[in-house]
């Protein structure tokens, strides 16, 4: 079963794809830590992954779906994937299709965390102070909420005329997030 946990930057997907991944050994996909990964190599990707970053842009379309690629190609014989934090725009969500096509997969089911902004900024600012993490920076978090919103708005329609799409209360306790994702994955 391949899988996309959907929303916005903070929403909980990282935490929620960790469980998943513990509890159905599939394989997590996260697009913020490869980026994150490729900022810390010290490559030449790395430095234009750490400027794009640090502006509070968003990554490139090629350069996601490049990182995708790759680890679709190391991963092969998984018995799922979790994809957190891509596709972001109808066009990652074609290409994504096109991928696992050429590996013979599909997504089965997209989990959609409910979120509300003003707290999620709440929450960042917190993760921020607590983590130092340079994405965490309030004020491009709020460009690459605005993006996260302003571009993937048309992903909802996308994958609710396919059937796949299904919404979780993103605010709730980490384990009735974890509850609701369980029974939209039943």
């Amino acid at each position: 079963m391949n899988l996309i946990l959907f929303g916005p930057p903070a929403a909980g997907k990282g935490t929620q794809a960790k469980r998943l991944t513990a509890e159905r050994g599939f394989v997590q996909l996260s697009t913020g830590d490869m980026l994150r990964a490729a900022r810390k190599s010290g490559s030449e990707l790395g430095a234009k992954v750490a400027a794009i970053m640090d502006s509070g842009s968003l990554v490139s379309d090629e350069i996601v779906i490049a990182l995708i690629e790759e680890a679709l190609a190391a991963n092969k014989g998984a018995p799922g994937f979790i994809f957190d934090g891509f596709p972001r725009t109808v066009a990652q969500a074609e290409a994504l299709d096109a991928m696992l096509a050429k590996h013979g997969q599909k997504i089965d089911r997209v989990i959609r965390l409910e979120v509300d902004s003003v707290q999620l900024m709440a929450r960042i600012a917190k993760r921020f102070d607590e983590e130092g993490r340079a994405d965490d920076n309030p004020d491009a978090y709020k460009v690459r909420l605005d993006a996260y919103f302003n571009q993937t708005a048309p992903l909802v329609p996308y994958y609710e005329k396919q059937g796949k799409l299904a919404g979780v209360d993103g605010m709730a306790d980490v384990e009735s997030v974890a509850r609701g994702i369980a029974g939209a994955l039943a």
